[in-house]
């Protein structure tokens, strides 16, 4: 997928897991210059306001997984983004945030947490700042250590699949200017699995 992103900055904080990897290069081939982490100083913006900011929230079941130091640097970061006039914000969570499992609850209500930060920000950053969230689920990888989500997910899903690192990271470009109309969404990359097929879980 290309979309028009050249000369963009990009930064991503929080998890750096195969999800980000991928998220952080199809930035990179679409044009922009992608930066992990907090620079120095603990300043979650970088040298610079980004363009683009992504945060990379536990994607794997996580009992111990709090939002809340991502959601204050995105809180920080769509500050500087709307004294500047412009900016993206992209959180990488799971769909359990948004369906929550009951062998995760713990893990599923630190990411509906994460979801209603993001729509408080969204609310909060608008005009200037477009702020959403692309929900993973189940996704599987070579190394079976990159897998998200649970994988009892895939009984109940109905594509019948896992899904792979680039299906998400197609997701997140959706930060593409030309998509001028969207925040406070929550994009599910789950094969289905939130519409409730069969579900007994």
């Amino acid at each position: 997928m290309e979309i028009e992103i050249a000369g963009r900055a990009a930064r991503i904080l929080g998890a750096h897991n195969a999800i980000a990897e991928a998220v952080a290069d199809a930035l990179a081939r679409n044009g922009a210059t992608v930066a992990w982490g907090e620079a120095p100083g603990g300043n979650p913006a970088g040298d610079a306001t980004p363009d683009i900011l992504v945060l990379s929230h536990a994607l794997a079941p996580d009992a111990a997984h709090r939002p809340d130091a991502l959601a204050a640097s995105a809180e920080a970061v769509a500050a500087a983004m709307v004294a500047r006039g412009s900016g993206r914000i992209v959180h990488l969570v799971s769909a359990a945030g948004l369906v929550p499992m009951r062998r995760h609850p713990t893990w599923s209500a630190a990411h509906a947490g994460a979801i209603a930060a993001m729509w408080g920000l969204a609310m909060a950053s608008g005009p200037a700042v477009q702020v959403n969230a692309v929900a993973v689920g189940r996704i599987e990888a070579a190394d079976a250590g990159a897998a998200t989500g649970d994988a009892a997910m895939l009984s109940h899903v109905p594509l019948g699949r896992a899904g792979n690192a680039e299906d998400v990271a197609n997701a997140v470009l959706f930060v593409d200017p030309l998509n001028s109309y969207t925040t406070g969404q929550s994009l599910a990359v789950d094969g289905g699995w939130t519409t409730g097929y069969g579900r007994n879980f």
